[in-house]
C-alpha cells in the first residue's frame, strides 16, 4: 500500500514545486586539493510515509493544543446550546460558571477535549495530504488544477469521515462533563460510566450528528482556506510568495485561516447544536433533536462559536504550518496552471 502511495505521490501534481533545483552550479572552479560535496537537504521527501507522519503530528499538535485553549469558551457555548433558559448569553453564561462551580469549573472537559482532537487532528491533517495526492494523480496535472476546489472538498471530506471515528468517544464525553451537572467531573469518571448505562453506543451515538457537523466544517476549512491563501497573494500580498520571508508567510496563513473559520462556523453550526444536546438527551436520536430544537434553536450560541471557530482555525493553520517550517516538511506554493494547460489556452 504504501509503494502504491509514494509511488503517487511522484507523479503528482502537487510534488512539482518540490524538485525544481533551487539554486544554479557555481562557475567556479574548486580550490585544487579541496573536494566540494552538495549540501544535503534536511527537507523531508514530499510524499514519503515520513512526510505523512509528520503531516499527522503537526495536526496532533494544532488541533489538540487549539481546542484545548479555547475548552472554558467550548463549555458556555455548549451549555448555551442545551439550556438557554439558564445562561442567557455569552458573559451571562461565564458568570453563572464561575458562580456555582469556580474556576475549576470553567476547564471541566480538559481532558476528552485534548485527547479528542489530537486523535481528530492526527487523521484530519494527515489524511487530507495523503488524499490530496492520490486524488490528484487521479485526476492528473491539467485536471488537477483546474478542478482544484472539488479535489480541496473530496480530500478534506474524505479525512474527516475517518477522523470523526476517532473524535466521537471523547466528544460524547466531553459533553456530558459540561452539561450535566453532577454526571462526571473527569474522563476517567465519565466513560466507564458512560459504557456501564448505555453500552458501546454510548460513545458513538453522537456520530452521525458529528459527521453532519464536522464534514461540511472541515470541507470549508480546507477548501477556503486553500482559496483564500490563494488569492490573498494574488491581490493583497504586494510581492510573491517566494519573496515574502517564512514570518510573513505565517500572517498569510493566520489571516486565510481566520477567514476560513467564520465560513466553518456558520455552515457546521445546526449540527453542532444538535450534537451537543443528543450527548444531554438519553434516548433521543438526532431527528427527534432537530424537531424539538426548532429551524432558531439550532441557531443558538453561534456568536461565541464563530468567535471561538475562527480563532481555532487561525491558530491551527497557523501552528500547522509552523510545525511544517519547524521540521523541513515541503510547503506548496498556490497552485500555478500546468505550462501544457496553457499552451491548450493561449495563455501566456
Amino acid at each position: 500500500m504504501f509503494s502504491a502511495l509514494l509511488d503517487a505521490a511522484r507523479n503528482s501534481p502537487f510534488k512539482t514545486p518540490f524538485t525544481k533545483a533551487q539554486c544554479e552550479p557555481a562557475a567556479v572552479a574548486p580550490v585544487r586539493g579541496r573536494s566540494i560535496a552538495a549540501a544535503a537537504s534536511d527537507e523531508v521527501e514530499f510524499g514519503s510515509t515520513k512526510f505523512f507522519l509528520l503531516c499527522g503530528l503537526g495536526g496532533i499538535i494544532s488541533c489538540g493544543s487549539t481546542h484545548t485553549f479555547v475548552v472554558p469558551l467550548d463549555l458556555v457555548k455548549c451549555r448555551l446550546q442545551v439550556d438557554q433558559a439558564k445562561y442567557k448569553n455569552v458573559f451571562h453564561g461565564f458568570k453563572l460558571t464561575l458562580a456555582e462551580d469556580g474556576s475549576r469549573g470553567l476547564v471541566k472537559g480538559w481532558a476528552p477535549t485534548f485527547f479528542g482532537y489530537s486523535a481528530q487532528g492526527a487523521f484530519k491533517f494527515g489524511l487530507y495530504e495523503v488524499f490530496k495526492v492520490q486524488y490528484a494523480n487521479m485526476l492528473g496535472e491539467e485536471n488537477a488544477y483546474l478542478y482544484r476546489t472539488w479535489l480541496y472538498l473530496a480530500a478534506s471530506a474524505s479525512a474527516e469521515f475517518f477522523a470523526d471515528m476517532a473524535l466521537s468517544p471523547f466528544e460524547a464525553a466531553k459533553v456530558k462533563i459540561q452539561t450535566m451537572p453532577g454526571y462526571a467531573n473527569t474522563m476517567r469518571e465519565a466513560m466507564p460510566k458512560m459504557m456501564g448505562e448505555e453500552g458501546i453506543m454510548a460513545f458513538y451515538k453522537g456520530l452521525v450528528p458529528l459527521w453532519c457537523r464536522q464534514i461540511p466544517y472541515t470541507m470549508m476549512k480546507f477548501a477556503c482556506f486553500e482559496k483564500t491563501v490563494e488569492l490573498l497573494y494574488a491581490y493583497v500580498v504586494p510581492k510573491p510568495r517566494d519573496q515574502c520571508s517564512k514570518g510573513e508567510q505565517l500572517i498569510v496563513t493566520f489571516a486565510a485561516g481566520y477567514i476560513a473559520g467564520v465560513f466553518c462556523a456558520i455552515v457546521s453550526h445546526p449540527a453542532d447544536v444538535v450534537v451537543s444536546k443528543l450527548n444531554q438527551a438519553k434516548g433521543s436520536s438526532a431527528f427527534d433533536v432537530a424537531k424539538q430544537l426548532g429551524f432558531m434553536g439550532m441557531w443558538n450560541g453561534l456568536m461565541p462559536r464563530i468567535i471561538m471557530i475562527g480563532t481555532l482555525t487561525a491558530l491551527q493553520w497557523f501552528i500547522y504550518d509552523g510545525v511544517k517550517v519547524a521540521l523541513s516538511i515541503p510547503r506548496p506554493p498556490p497552485p500555478e496552471m500546468p505550462e501544457s494547460l496553457k499552451k491548450k489556452l493561449g495563455v501566456q
